[in-house]
């Protein structure tokens, strides 16, 4: 939850660097998001169809921006541009590539987009 919390206090933060579990995590919880929004729609009953109720879609516009901030930084962390989120356009293989850019280590030390964000973390 605390990593969640940490991609929305960093709202719009398109700089520097996240790693896999903040990136992951924050995943989780706007997957659990939506279902529980589907649900609460569909129980309203203003739900037009899966996912697309007024509260899913009020949910989908608030996370949208955290949600790209903290791709872009995950992309960061692999010491890639942010603009390779645009991969995901190309059918198929575009997003199995995201996929795996995603699951992968990021650059120890510093990289072009920041500190390590592991090491930082471990300073504490």
């Amino acid at each position: 939850m605390d990593y969640f919390l940490l991609a929305l206090k960093k709202y719009a933060v398109f700089s520097g660097r996240a790693r896999r579990k903040e990136y992951w995590m924050f995943v989780l919880f706007q997957f659990l998001l939506s279902i529980a929004a589907a649900v609460i729609d569909g129980m309203m009953g203003s739900s037009v169809g899966v996912g697309t109720g007024v509260l899913s879609i009020l949910l989908g516009l608030a996370l949208l921006v955290p949600g790209l901030a903290v791709s872009v930084r995950r992309l960061h962390d692999v010491n890639k541009s942010g603009w390779f989120l645009l991969i995901a356009l190309v059918p198929l293989v575009g997003a199995i590539w995201l996929l795996v850019l995603d699951v992968t280590e990021g650059t120890r030390g510093d990289n072009d987009y920041g500190p390590d964000p592991k090491a930082m973390e471990l300073a504490y």
